[in-house]
């Protein structure tokens, strides 16, 4: 980088080299990333030839360019640089956390067929470190964070490198608004539409051929959480999704299914609870007790990590401000009722 101040003592210039194999991927096909660069930041940019020139304020420029770097740096590790990429590795280098975006989109989990599985957003990066370091990981947040689909990724990890001798993937049956058992079919067409999310995952990170004569031989497992009572699982990396719709029972006795040389990742939102007759969720209920345990670690995923759509992001949003609002609103009610008690009380007693 050549740095370059100008007349006007508030502004200065900076000319960042664009490798030529790079400037495409970071740039962007018709320059849409560099359009997103400018959108968000508040310096001038500038490209010509393999030059990019960017200019105002020394923070703004500072930031710009170590904005562009970094995307350099992703592009040479085969990141695909998009506009959602490039929002992503503002935000982060934005922050004030140790790590820099190329850090966080930049890690490795799972090499498949037509790219690599990386953490997007900061969050999970975080989610997939813990994953790594810990015995028991749960993580937390709403649709669309990746919770589940890193969680596999890691798993089909851990098999290549046969870290572990099997996979488990498994869920309660529990479903909104339907009971396993009033479905039509024999037990295995009840449980297949049920448990398809995580085959579908699984086709996505493996050869589709493989995957049943793997099943065959007990190498991967998709069952539903009752499968589990009563044993105890060795050398296996085992996935509990949907866990919200465990009761605290259930979770129980699947925490205690873990055997030697052994690894589990818990799942869930605990916004979306779909346990019957107000039942409450073996979720809410392991943080109560394991928080703070060694070896066992929970992330929080939020709607800053979510990769779907953005206006999932939003929706998440918008439906967690409805919920703290009726909060409020039932809190405001029940301390209204509760004076209305005293008072009345009050007056019997006179």
């Amino acid at each position: 980088m050549i740095h370059v101040s100008t007349p006007d003592s508030d502004t200065v210039r900076t000319a960042v080299q664009l490798d030529p194999d790079l400037a495409m991927a970071v740039l962007g096909a018709a320059d849409t990333n560099l359009r997103t660069l400018e959108e968000l930041l508040d310096a001038d940019l500038h490209v010509r030839g393999g030059t990019m020139t960017v200019s105002g304020h020394p923070e703004a420029v500072d930031t710009a360019s170590r904005v562009v770097s970094d995307l350099l740096r992703q592009a040479r590790k085969g990141v695909e640089i998009t506009p959602a990429s490039v929002r992503r590795s503002v935000e982060i280098l934005a922050g004030s956390g140790p790590l820099t975006a190329e850090e966080v989109l930049g890690t490795d989990v799972l090499s498949r067929r037509g790219g690599m599985i990386r953490p997007k957003t900061l969050g999970q990066k975080r989610y997939v470190d813990a994953i790594d370091e810990h015995t028991i990981s749960f993580g937390l947040g709403p649709a669309g964070t990746g919770k589940t689909y890193l969680a596999m990724a890691k798993a089909v990890a851990a098999l290549r490198a046969k870290e572990v001798s099997r996979i488990i993937l498994t869920r309660p049956a529990v479903e909104a608004g339907e009971r396993l058992g009033y479905l039509p079919g024999t037990l295995h067409e009840k449980i297949d539409p049920y448990l398809r999310p995580l085959f579908d995952s699984l086709h996505d990170m493996m050869d589709p051929e493989t995957i049943p004569k793997l099943m065959a031989a007990g190498v991967i497992e998709v069952a539903p959480l009752a499968y589990m009572r009563g044993r105890t699982l060795n050398d296996s990396f085992i996935v509990l999704d949907e866990a919200q719709n465990t009761t605290p029972e259930q979770m129980k006795m699947f925490l205690t299914r873990l055997g030697f040389g052994s690894k589990i990742v818990v799942t869930g939102d605990i916004t979306q609870i779909d346990l019957p007759g107000g039942q409450r969720s073996g979720l809410k209920v392991v943080r109560e007790i394991l928080s703070g345990v060694e070896g066992i670690h929970f992330s929080e995923l939020t709607s800053k990590d979510v990769v779907r759509h953005a206006l999932v992001g939003r929706i998440v949003d918008a439906y967690a401000k409805h919920e703290a609002r009726l909060e409020r609103s039932h809190g405001e009610t029940r301390s209204h009722r509760n004076t209305e008690q005293h008072r009345n009380r009050e007056q019997r007693r006179r």
